[in-house]
């Protein structure tokens, strides 16, 4: 698969995790390309820390509203009903357990739920966003990440990088697979048939918990 590829496919697995009348917040980057898979027979209320409830797909070119944005800047659309209103009632929304599902990526992952998504030590960046609050406020953190970076695993034994928070990840898709975050392990869910086993272990640092794991639909 390429790029693209590998990015629609993790999107549209993540959008199979909601149910009916779920508060779901995309975070920036490949989680911001879920909102273009949710099932039809799916309706959600997509989030946005900077004050947005109802967002749709992304824009045409001749829809575009720069007036209108996510958390990363982006142009957004908003669905009929949608809102926008101020950070700090954004922010009590996020930080009262508001949100039922926040979808974030992550440079690292490890066994025990921490992830690391927000600095690389010595690289400058514009702040650390809302993801602290998002994975301590959410009742369910799904991490969608590419595997690997480069061919070095990003899912570890323990992050070497700063953490964005402590034992909050539940879920982590990938392009490999589904994986389960439980008791300080990791259990392989679901597999890209595309790999092997061995493949994917070798991708990930830490040791996965391959028990009876299906076929992830390459239809998704």
């Amino acid at each position: 698969m390429d790029k693209l590829q590998i990015r629609n496919f993790i999107a549209t697995r993540v959008a199979k995790e909601f149910h009916n009348g779920d508060v779901v917040n995309l975070g920036i980057g490949l989680p911001t390309a879920v909102a273009n898979f949710i099932p039809k027979d799916i309706k959600i209320h997509l989030q946005s820390e900077n004050g947005l409830i109802g967002l749709g797909p992304q824009p045409n070119e001749d829809d575009i509203d720069y007036d209108i944005t996510n958390a990363g800047g982006q142009p957004v659309t908003l669905i009929e009903g949608g809102m926008y209103f101020d950070s700090s009632t954004s922010f009590g929304i996020i930080r009262g357990g508001h949100v039922d599902v926040t979808v974030l990526g992550s440079l690292q992952v490890d066994q025990t739920g921490s992830l690391a998504n927000w600095i690389i030590p010595g690289k400058m960046v514009p702040g650390m966003g809302g993801a602290m609050d998002l994975v301590t406020g959410a009742k369910k953190v799904i991490i969608a990440m590419t595997h690997t970076n480069n061919g070095k695993p990003k899912i570890l034994e323990k992050c070497t990088l700063p953490l964005t928070a402590k034992n909050q990840v539940n879920l982590i898709i990938t392009e490999m697979g589904v994986m389960e975050i439980r008791e300080g392990k990791i259990h392989l869910l679901e597999y890209n048939p595309l790999f092997t086993f061995e493949e994917i272990q070798e991708a990930t640092q830490a040791t996965l918990v391959i028990d009876h794991p299906i076929k992830m639909d390459m239809e998704v």
